[in-house]
């Protein structure tokens, strides 16, 4: 059985009224790279900000490396490195004083750590470039040779490949996935190019409004995405409802174009078909298509969405119902 290297339990942070995140349970097995997915706001930096003691849970717990409570938690981070939000860079350093700065901050005692982190990043021929005249890419590369210094065994990376170019994306890539496999790190990584992730990470965690909403291994991605029809007709309101009332119809998304993805009875197409022409519907678009990281993404947030649509609806009816009733027995 693989080794669990951190693990969340029941983890909640409230502020005010608002839940950043709520009752978030997960495990990482140690060699994994994990992707952390979700829309802007769905909780995934406050996750990253309690497992590095930046933010204070309300409740729930964290287990890092076997180690609990805050004592036991601020010794585990020595195992770690974190990249949250922006890396620390000092602009009129080269990429050496930046990471020797650093290493005497961090008590590294080791004066051969500096070149051995430039060299695993390809910023070995910087010289003495000021880190302020870095592409972006560079910059992102000498953070994550900032955060290698201290060998760490499980890195957190909020973002890193946020805002580069092809090339630097690549870069970022390549040089996880050799930490992954030549240095056995293991990884936590966010991003919202998930075409990305689709090429890195073993483990998938989907979250949005705060709550987790899926957990899966690349291999069950691949076996549970499969095919889909794409339909799009003169009249997808009314298409969707023939789709529901006749073939009872429960895997399917209604895009924001209104056009519709089916997951299942792919099989009965052309009666499907049929039965479209027959309620008046004339199909414009009728494609089959196959599944990856992304659409399987956008099917998990939009069904969220829709969940959290119909609470906050039955909300909304109950509370009506309560003053209906508070109104009358007023009377």
């Amino acid at each position: 059985m693989s080794e669990i290297v951190m693990e969340i339990q029941k983890l909640t942070k409230q502020y005010g009224r608002q839940k950043a995140i709520d009752d978030v349970t997960f495990s990482v097995k140690k060699g994994s790279i994990v992707g952390l997915i979700g829309p802007n706001g769905a909780g995934k930096t406050t996750i990253m900000k309690c497992l590095g003691g930046l933010v204070i849970p309300t409740s729930g717990s964290i287990n890092i490396f076997g180690e609990t409570g805050e004592k036991g938690l601020n010794h585990a981070r020595k195992r770690m490195s974190f990249i949250i939000e922006t890396p620390y860079i000092k602009g009129e350093m080269s990429a050496r004083e930046n990471l020797e700065k650093q290493r005497l901050q961090k008590g590294i005692p080791n004066k051969e750590r500096v070149d051995e982190v430039l060299e695993l990043v390809h910023l070995t021929d910087a010289g003495k470039k000021a880190a302020k005249k870095f592409s972006l890419g560079m910059r992102q590369r000498l953070g994550i040779a900032n955060a290698l210094l201290g060998k760490p065994e499980l890195m957190v990376l909020d973002e890193p490949i946020n805002g580069l170019d092809p090339e630097g994306i690549v870069e970022i890539r390549e040089l996880l996935r050799r930490l992954n496999q030549e240095e056995n790190v293991t990884i936590v990584i966010s991003s919202h190019i998930l075409s990305e992730l689709s090429l890195l990470c073993s483990d998938y965690i989907f979250i949005n409004h705060g709550q987790i909403k899926d957990l899966l291994t690349a291999e069950r991605l691949m076996s549970e995405s499969g095919e889909y029809y794409h339909i799009h007709t003169d009249n997808d309101e009314v298409a969707a409802s023939i789709l529901v009332k006749r073939f009872a119809m429960e895997k399917m998304v209604v895009l924001e174009d209104g056009s519709i993805r089916i997951y299942e009875g792919l099989e009965r197409i052309r009666e499907i078909s049929k039965a479209l022409y027959e309620g008046g519907v004339i199909p414009m678009e009728l494609a089959r298509n196959e599944v990856n990281l992304e659409d399987y993404y956008m099917r998990k947030v939009q069904l969220s969405d829709e969940e959290k649509a119909d609470k906050e609806s039955e909300n909304t009816d109950s509370k009506k119902g309560q003053d209906k009733k508070a109104k009358v027995k007023k009377r």
